[in-house]
């Protein structure tokens, strides 16, 4: 089956009778093969695994060699170019593809038949048939019972006789699926460019959605066919697959096939069967002959020394204890151990679940949510009890792997909605199931899922509640839900509840539309902004204010909002002064997008002079570069913002990450204090007056918004907190990640296939801590982060009888922490903030495997390890002033 793409060219019979031979009934859409002729052909196909930029001589692989013996069977007499093929194949060779393999030559001592094995050196020596029409396959003719690979292998042989005569574009069925082909006819030349990325073939696989996080592959495929009288004389074909990970390019791994087709003689063969039709002909030869399609099959791998999942967890155990979750060793355990649940039953996952120390549980919760199969789900809802509030840590670490699993399905979310309707015994819990159910809307709908039936419920449920409840904590849940969502039609809800009278709505609605893309933020979003900002309509709290103004300056600012903005420093609440100030320049110096139009207002000297850019105070906001390179550039921004009294009234640390034009925002820290000005008899700022005592850290985490943590509420709250305090920071996030995961089969040309399995896991371990001392009018917050980062690829070729494989990685530990000191014995007070990180490991790894069933196996592992040595961020100079005094004061 095929289709013509017709394009603009011009055709000449003469000109194709110089490459082709021309026969009385008219120009030849394909080869034609001659009645009574024994045409002979050695054919060779190997395959090479490696690195990317990896030499053949440090690759693994296979190469098969044999003859071929093909002959015509059967011509339609209406139609030179329909015509039956039979193709056979002899003297079979299996060799490493390596000549120097030497030692490291798995296949030394070993035979084709012992290493077949009875049932497939039988099945490949038996003859099987191509239907040819106009040079397309119309059908492939082979044994039902035969083997996959062995049938596949023959797919790959007969691919190889479908050429197209004249130049153009078509759609061809053949080993690889249904691609398009680009044909370019030369004089005894024809070159076969295959389009890999347009083929369609029924296996399946899935990806990381994050371009940041993801994987990328790159291929190609060329075959050069060279004629003689019409006939195929020679056939080579190149097929090179490329896969790599997008934050670390050098972690690749590189696919190379190649097949090779000559003729090497003719002599007198078989006469040409009689037949109404092809199909008649090849059951008069044998009636167990059957179509069998040309593309290739589904070959289900077979491991027979594969340990099971419970004896996989007694290796991996110790590495996933908490004491190790700092070390690279925990994150390649947890990827492992992935793998090994998706081959596993429910029974067996449970088992596990119920065999696991209390300690490392925790770990084991992550792994088996984020292996995303519908056993491990069956196996985490018998297993965990959500009505059970003593189970809060594990339903928790559920929940959050469920947020940030790579392909979740529709199941998923009607799981987590099916919760959400039940008893929940946890307040906390129920606050979670519903944020995350946010996070997998929106990761459905990039799926472009979003009007399946649950992702519909679950909108209806999240958009509507917010206007239908009037619980406080109901509707900052489903704000939070809707800003993991980013459903456009959320946005008016948003703009809404941004001027709302509780500052925490406020913050929530102002901080998910700065997520939003710039083109959904209409001049009736930002004129509600600019409302809040400039206080129109009542007074807002200033970390509120603060909020609007990052909307209004990363939402593509008119000339007026920018001057306005402007104009406003020197009316503000002293503490607001500065850090409108700070955040004006840090525009300037780190060129984002409203530098331009910043640049433009700041030409009027009204806009722009001495008292308002001389305003004096502690807060700030400082941008910088974490890492740049050819592959990932990732940024962070530090926003401290003070009450008139001297007491942190938020503190909001980002760290970004981009890569191919693509945005992650990997890490948000947000902590909020208010109401603690009677702590020191000082005086709230104006709208700040009756607020409750709070204080809080809100985390987003690799795009997905967590619940927020509170470490007081209330005075009497805040006291005992006070005396209680141990000086020990509290966990927000802490657990075993899922980054980057993505499967595919490679179909090979050759009717081989490479299982390609890349995946990205994250050991992370963020808390916080503020303490206060009244005794030294000293407050102290922290931000710590812990994690270790492991990225694998695996390529793999599996024949059944024949395993190779290559697998890169690289992994690295590192400890980023921020600490803001404030000593608010006089104005103005002393501010020292901190953002260090620690000298760090990076480890890069290339591991080369070949195995047979025997169990024998031989294993090549390189390595190159280097130290980047740890630093601390630079901020503004006024920072570095500033540490100064607080630790000479300190001395």
């Amino acid at each position: 089956v095929f289709v013509l793409i017709t394009e603009p060219y011009t055709y000449s019979a003469a000109a194709d009778c110089g490459c082709v031979s021309c026969v009385s009934s008219g120009v030849a859409a394909g080869p034609r093969l001659n009645n009574n002729q024994l045409y002979k052909f050695s054919y060779t196909t190997e395959v090479l695994l490696n690195k990317a930029r990896g030499s053949k001589e440090g690759s693994t692989g296979s190469r098969i060699s044999c003859e071929v013996d093909v002959n015509l069977v059967w011509r339609d007499p209406n139609n030179d170019d329909e015509q039956l093929v039979q193709l056979a194949i002899s003297n079979l060779r299996i060799e490493h593809p390596s000549q120097s393999a030497g030692k490291n030559n798995i296949l030394e001592g070993t035979t084709t038949e012992g290493l077949l094995g009875k049932t497939n050196s039988a099945a490949v020596t038996k003859p099987f048939f191509l239907h040819l029409r106009n040079g397309k396959t119309k059908a492939f003719y082979s044994y039902w019972k035969e083997p996959a690979i062995i049938k596949n292998l023959k797919r790959g042989l007969a691919s190889l006789l479908q050429v197209q005569l004249h130049t153009g574009k078509v759609i061809e069925n053949d080993v690889s699926g249904r691609c398009l082909i680009e044909y370019k006819a030369v004089k005894g030349q024809i070159t076969r460019t295959k389009r890999l990325e347009t083929c369609r073939t029924a296996e399946t696989g899935f990806t990381t959605h994050s371009k940041v996080l993801g994987v990328s592959r790159k291929s190609s495929s060329v075959t050069v066919f060279k004629l003689d009288d019409g006939f195929i004389h020679s056939a080579v074909a190149e097929e090179t697959h490329w896969v790599s990970v997008n934050a670390r390019r050098s972690t690749a791994a590189k696919v190379l096939s190649r097949q090779t087709l000559t003729l090497i003689g003719t002599e007198a063969g078989p006469l040409e069967a009689a037949g109404k039709d092809a199909a008649g002909v090849v059951k008069s030869t044998d009636d167990k002959l059957a179509a069998v399609g040309i593309v290739a099959e589904k070959v289900k791998p077979k491991c027979k020394s594969c340990p099971s999942l419970f004896e996989h967890w007694q290796a991996e155990q110790k590495r996933l204890e908490p004491t190790g979750l700092a070390k690279a060793a925990a994150p390649r355990s947890f990827l492992a151990l992935i793998q090994s649940i998706r081959k596993a039953s429910k029974e067996e996952i449970l088992k596990v679940l119920k065999s696991a120390s209390k300690t490392s549980l925790p770990q084991v919760v992550d792994a088996v949510t984020s292996s995303q199969t519908v056993a491990s789900l069956d196996a985490m809802l018998q297993f965990l009890n959500f009505t059970d509030a003593k189970g809060f840590v594990l339903q928790e670490r559920f929940l959050y792997a469920c947020g940030f699993a790579s392909h979740p399905n529709e199941r998923m979310l009607q799981v987590l909605l099916d919760i959400s309707k039940g008893k929940i015994g946890s307040t906390d819990i129920k606050e979670s199931v519903v944020i995350i159910m946010g996070a997998l809307v929106h990761k459905l709908c990039q799926k472009g899922q979003c009007n399946v039936p649950t992702v519909v419920e679950v909108k209806k449920m999240i958009l509507e509640v917010p206007y239908s409840t009037e619980d406080d904590s109901e509707v900052q849940m489903y704000l939070l839900a809707l800003k993991n969502s980013l459903l456009p039609e959320a946005i008016p809800i948003f703009t809404k509840y941004a001027e709302s009278k509780l500052g925490a709505y406020s913050t929530i609605a102002l901080t998910a539309l700065q997520r939003y893309d710039v083109g959904l933020i209409t001049s009736e979003v930002k004129e509600a902004v600019n409302r809040v900002y400039h206080q129109n309509l009542r007074i807002y709290e200033k970390n509120v204010r603060a909020a609007a103004a990052d909307v209004i300056l990363s939402s593509n600012p008119s000339y007026m909002e920018t001057k306005n903005l402007l104009l406003s420093i020197g009316h503000l609440p002293r503490e607001m002064n500065k850090y409108m100030l700070s955040k004006i320049q840090d525009i300037l110096r780190f060129n984002m997008p409203a530098s331009k139009i910043l640049r433009q207002v700041m030409k009027d000297m009204i806009s722009q002079n001495y008292d308002r850019f001389s305003k004096v105070g502690s807060s700030s906001s400082f941008s910088g570069f974490m890492a740049q390179s050819s592959d990932v550039t990732s940024t962070y921004s530090l926003d401290i913002l003070y009450s008139g009294s001297g007491i942190l009234r938020r503190s909001n640390m980002n760290i970004f990450g981009a890569s191919k034009g693509a945005v992650l925002h990997g890490l948000q820290v947000a902590i909020e204090a208010q109401g603690l000005e009677s702590l020191i008899a000082a005086t709230p700022d104006e709208g700040e007056e009756d607020l409750e005592s709070f204080a809080g850290m809100s985390a987003l985490l690799f795009d997905i918004q967590l619940r927020p943590v509170t470490f007081f509420k209330g005075y009497s709250d805040l006291m005992s907190k006070m005396f209680s305090m141990s000086g020990e920071p509290m966990n927000v996030v802490k657990g075993l990640i899922l980054l980057s995961d993505h499967s595919e089969v490679i179909q090979l040309q050759s009717g081989l296939k490479a299982s390609a399995e890349f995946q990205g896991g994250l050991a992370i371990d963020i808390s916080g801590g503020m303490e206060i001392s009244l005794w030294y009018r000293e407050s102290k917050t922290s931000v710590n982060n812990r994690g270790a980062l492991v990225f694998t690829g695996n390529i793999t070729v599996d024949m059944d009888f024949l395993k190779t494989g290559v697998e890169v990685s690289f992994e690295t530990e590192a400890s980023l922490d921020f600490i803001t000191t404030v000593q608010f014995s006089e104005y103005p007070f002393l501010v020292c903030m901190q953002m260090d990180k620690t000298t760090f490991p990076v480890s890069d790894f290339v591991t080369t495997y070949e195995g047979l069933p025997s169990g024998k196996n031989i294993v090549s592992r390189k390595s190159n390890k280097f130290l980047i040595p740890g630093s601390e961020f630079p901020l503004h100079q006024e920072n570095s002033d500033m540490c100064k005094k607080v630790f000479d004061s300190s001395w």
